[in-house]
């Protein structure tokens, strides 16, 4: 750990101890979210999401596909995340990094897990199925970028619309109606440091934190769990944040138009 984090670890730390934190928030408080829904024209659906100074845009975008080999008869669903060099100093142009791969998988797996889009109905004809692609471009990061970037995807799933299929090709610019999506997922970020948990890490907690649990929800039940970092997180932890994200959760999906 180099030195300037190991110093916003102690002053993390300390100010943990007494029930603060450094910006002023509640243990488990977001800070201001918006969204905006529909705001490309060419993507089938499109939103940008901010949490804080965090911002992600996402777009959809369907496309003809052949199926995988073991699932011939269902659709495609495809999950990208792009770290922008103009969003962070910590990012760099070149190949997905670590951190893009991570943030695009944690992101597909709550809305993967959750079956929330009904992937069968995207077959179109032997060897030829529908394949959904939600792409994620982180435009400034100042911590929290799962559950921005997954703010971002839902809502842009929500706007997104069917493309018309005529003889196992997509006529571009007419579509058949909504994406059909039958819940909303959202997914709440805890940082974790000793024994102290908080909700929506901030870029300088994330640098001084042990560890960080991403936990995805309907309005109804945990989809899926992701940890990263060194730090441990007990049974009697992952219990207390699911009953705060499930709550947290609700109030993520009020802010989602369908």
């Amino acid at each position: 750990m180099e030195s300037l984090n190991e110093i916003k670890r102690d002053t993390l730390g300390a100010l943990l101890e007494q029930g603060k934190r450094p910006d002023g928030r509640g243990m488990h408080d977001y800070r201001k979210i918006n969204l905006q829904p529909g705001i490309l024209q060419n993507p089938e659906g499109s939103a940008i999401a901010s949490i804080g100074k965090s911002q992600v845009m996402a777009g959809i975008k369907f496309d003809v596909a052949k199926p995988f080999p073991d699932r011939p008869t269902e659709g495609v669903l495809s999950t990208s995340a792009d770290l922008l060099p103009l969003a962070s100093h910590l990012f760099e142009t070149g190949p997905p990094s670590d951190e893009s791969i991570e943030l695009a998988r944690v992101v597909d797996r709550g809305i993967r897990s959750a079956n929330i889009i009904d992937l069968n109905s995207f077959y179109i004809e032997e060897e030829k199925v529908l394949a959904l692609y939600i792409d994620l471009f982180i435009l400034d990061h100042d911590g929290n970028l799962i559950d921005t970037a997954a703010l971002a995807a839902m809502s842009a799933l929500l706007s997104a619309r069917m493309p018309k299929v005529e003889n196992g090709k997509i006529i571009r610019g007419e579509f058949t109606g909504k994406l059909p999506v039958k819940e909303k997922v959202v997914t709440c970020t805890f940082g974790k440091l000793g024994s102290k948990s908080f909700l929506d890490p901030s870029l300088d907690e994330e640098k001084g934190m042990d560890c960080r649990l991403t936990l995805a929800t309907t309005p109804k039940h945990l989809c899926a769990a992701q940890k990263g970092g060194w730090g441990t997180v007990t049974e009697k932890d992952l219990m207390e944040l699911l009953d705060i994200s499930l709550d947290k959760g609700n109030e993520l999906r009020s802010l989602l138009r369908d």
